[in-house]
């Protein structure tokens, strides 16, 4: 292994520039969610279109790329993929602002999904390679905080910058940043040794593909935590996505007011359910290690009422003030979860296994979610209405008490191997 030491400050900075990294993808992923509304009248297209543009199309080649792109970073430098990505990622956020016809929004939209697929796999090894086992769900919980801030900030360039411009120069807004951030993770972030925090003094030699998948498959716990994480996200991305229509189409709020809204339940009280989760697993588990993703579960049932009582509110405040509960409770998994799945995986695996990870995630959770979500809509609406969107959403509670059950069986596992 390399002789290199990094301090304190250099892994924090590092850690640091991975979030920003990870807002960044976010910001330009799921700023169209916001913009749903204004798409569709420009474009004059059906939400289950609305669903290919947010779902389906952006997650089949951000997650069936992700894979070569983690078979490389387990094999080359990791730094260098991420600055590649977050380039091409940006520049494609800004070509969609320049989009005239659907299909050419279409493809941009790819365009950033090919991007953001060298991004996830190489942060989530760097840091398991900083981090020790019992410091990883923290820190894979501030980094997981980038969905929290890239959110926040995608709704609220979204919804203002289409209030003040309009929809096409909100991509461009959102996109010009990530160019300038690509320049500095280039130049300042350190490549850690491949095993750092673990002391592996050798650097093992990455495996075939295969047999990564063998490794996952055999494995209970990786079965359990995968199985929980594509469920929850399903339900999590439904709602990123939809949910701002819903207040917009069913309430009446602006792009600005449900921007601002979303932007401060989701970017601020969400970003502390996401620390928090981690940091209490890393607590909790010293006691019992089934609580790395029993307290997913708790999290996934305490989300229930407030999404229900959010999904059939009458009145517009609070329709939005319920939301905050489901903002909060719903991304405890994502820091957990994936520290959890790190440390089932050896060092030379955990590129490629973050990646097969992030392929079933996002092809089921961020490619069929809001397809779903946008499917069950049009159904309905010939009999509801507008409100049609609503029966959508309450299905996706379904899926999340689904989630939940894995993640208690995980759990379960966890406390057995400990």
């Amino acid at each position: 292994m390399s002789e290199i030491t990094i301090s304190k400050r250099q892994r924090s900075y590092t850690l640091f520039l991975l979030v920003v990294v990870f807002t960044s993808s976010h910001v330009d992923r799921q700023i169209v969610a916001i913009l749903q509304e204004p798409i569709k009248q420009y474009f004059q297209i059906s939400d289950t279109q609305l669903g290919l543009l947010t779902g389906v199309m952006f997650a089949v080649f951000y997650a069936t790329l992700g894979m070569p792109m983690a078979m490389w970073a387990d094999r080359r430098n990791r730094r260098n993929l991420i600055t590649f990505s977050i380039t091409l990622w940006s520049a494609m956020t800004v070509l969609c602002g320049a989009a005239m016809q659907f299909w050419q929004l279409l493809l941009a939209r790819i365009g950033v999904g090919v991007g953001e697929a060298g991004s996830n796999p190489p942060s989530h090894s760097i840091i398991s390679d900083l981090y020790k086992p019992e410091e990883r769900a923290t820190a894979m919980a501030i980094f997981s905080l980038g969905v929290n801030l890239g959110v926040m900030l995608g709704y609220l360039i979204g919804g203002w910058v289409n209030e003040f411009l309009d929809w096409r120069w909100a991509f461009v807004v959102a996109g010009v940043p990530g160019l300038l951030i690509a320049l500095v993770v280039r130049f300042s972030m350190v490549e850690p040794p491949r095993g750092y925090s673990d002391g592996i003094v050798e650097k093992p030699p990455a495996p075939p593909f295969w047999s990564v998948v063998r490794h996952m498959v055999n494995n209970a716990i990786i079965r359990q935590i995968v199985a929980g994480t594509t469920l929850i996200s399903f339900a999590g991305y439904a709602a990123i996505a939809w949910v701002p229509v819903y207040l917009q189409r069913v309430h009446g709020y602006t792009t600005g007011e449900s921007g601002t809204i979303l932007a401060i339940a989701i970017g601020i009280f969400g970003g502390l359910g996401t620390f928090f989760g981690g940091y209490f697993a890393d607590r909790l588990a010293k006691r019992n290690e089934g609580w790395r993703a029993w307290i997913v579960a708790a999290a996934c049932i305490v989300y229930l009422p407030f999404g229900y009582l959010s999904l059939t509110a009458t009145d517009p405040f609070w329709a939005a003030a319920w939301f905050f509960g489901p903002a909060i409770f719903g991304g405890v998994y994502l820091g957990t979860n994936f520290a959890s799945l790190q440390s089932q995986l050896p060092v030379e695996m955990r590129s490629v296994g973050a990646a097969i990870n992030l392929f079933i995630l996002n092809i089921i959770g961020l490619g069929l979610g809001p397809l779903t979500v946008g499917a069950i809509s049009d159904a309905t609406a010939a009999v509801d209405g507008i409100d049609s969107i609503r029966n959508g959403l309450l299905a996706m509670l379904l899926v999340m008490v689904w989630g939940a059950v894995h993640q208690w069986w995980a759990g379960n596992l966890l406390s057995r191997e400990a």
